[in-house]
């Protein structure tokens, strides 16, 4: 066994691992934790597998933003998980139905690399030269020239599900004290600041 297969077989079980541990962990800090785990394996794989831009993004955006700010939101937030994990059997075969056809899937993609292997080598868009070419350059020519389009619509789907979460969560409270702009720009002098004369040797009376 060679040393690239060694930390393939490694990484590969421990992200496995991570990934059972996420939806079995009690404690959803805990569930955080290991799929933060199973994103730096996951990093570790595409370093293997000689993509070094795809693994720094999943470290640098995923871990290190996205998860990071799940992690403060889930211990900063008084969440009753208990109230929430009620009513969850009456998911379940939409839940089971996903889980199916996820199945079906990495079937269908495990028998085509067993029947025919040099299938992972036929690219879309097959890049000239390989060698001169960088898999962040070759990356960022297939996104913006044949999927272009399918990524902007990506990118305003994210944009919808961000102004969605913002005004489900958003709560207006009568004890906030909020900025009147109008009010303050329609504020004279005279209503602001009261002059009074104070004889010498004598204080304000109010």
């Amino acid at each position: 066994m060679t040393l690239v297969a060694l930390f393939f077989y490694l990484f590969a079980a421990i992200m496995v691992a991570s990934a059972l541990m996420v939806i079995s962990s009690r404690n959803p800090v805990h569930s955080v934790l290991f799929l933060i785990l199973a994103f730096l394996n996951g990093a570790g794989l595409f370093m293997l597998a000689g993509a070094e831009f795809l693994a720094l993004i999943l470290v640098v955006v995923y871990v290190g933003a996205v998860l990071v700010l799940f992690l403060f939101v889930v211990m900063m937030l008084d969440v009753d998980f208990v109230a929430m994990r009620q009513g969850v059997m009456q998911y379940l075969p939409v839940g089971a139905a996903i889980g199916l056809v996820l199945l079906v899937e990495l079937i269908l993609v495990l028998g085509a690399y067993t029947l025919s292997p040099e299938i992972a080598s036929q690219g879309v868009l097959p890049i000239p030269d390989p060698a001169a070419v960088t898999n962040t350059e070759a990356l960022g020519n297939v996104l913006y020239t044949k999927y272009a389009f399918y990524f902007q619509i990506c990118g305003l789907i994210l944009l919808v599900a961000m102004i969605g979460a913002i005004v489900l969560t958003l709560r207006h409270t009568t004890r906030a004290k909020r900025q009147d702009v109008g009010a303050q720009v329609r504020r004279r002098p005279e209503d602001a600041v009261e002059v009074r004369e104070v004889a010498s040797g004598r204080g304000l009376q109010l």
